[in-house]
């Protein structure tokens, strides 16, 4: 497999990571809102339940807040290393800059 491949499958798996990120936040905010909607109806069961609840939310929270951080820092990497590439091959970065120009500009020439 190479670079490229590497590439755009890390970029696809944080595309996914960040919409993953993105459900677990609107669903966790769901769960919050009917958590409170809930908090003034009695019952032994329902107060357990809101209880398991809220702690589900809790550690959702925290991994939420672990993959954030970990898709910062290897977003960071990889500009990081873009950058350090570019740098040290500057004529293979113009190469495939104006390579993917062209394509571009055929693809847009087409339509």
């Amino acid at each position: 497999m190479n670079a490229k491949n590497v590439r755009n499958e890390a970029d696809s798996t944080d595309v996914s990571k960040e919409q993953l990120i993105s459900d677990l936040k609107t669903v966790m905010a769901d769960a919050e809102a009917l958590i409170k909607v809930t908090a003034n109806q009695g019952g032994e069961a329902l107060v357990t339940a809101r209880g398991r609840a809220e702690e589900s939310i809790a550690r959702a929270r925290a991994k939420i807040s672990d993959l954030e951080e970990a898709l910062v820092l290897r977003t960071k990497a990889a500009v990081e290393a873009t950058d350090a590439y570019v740098h040290e091959n500057p004529w293979q970065a113009i190469g495939v800059s104006a390579a993917l120009g062209v394509l571009v500009g055929l693809l847009i020439s087409r339509r």
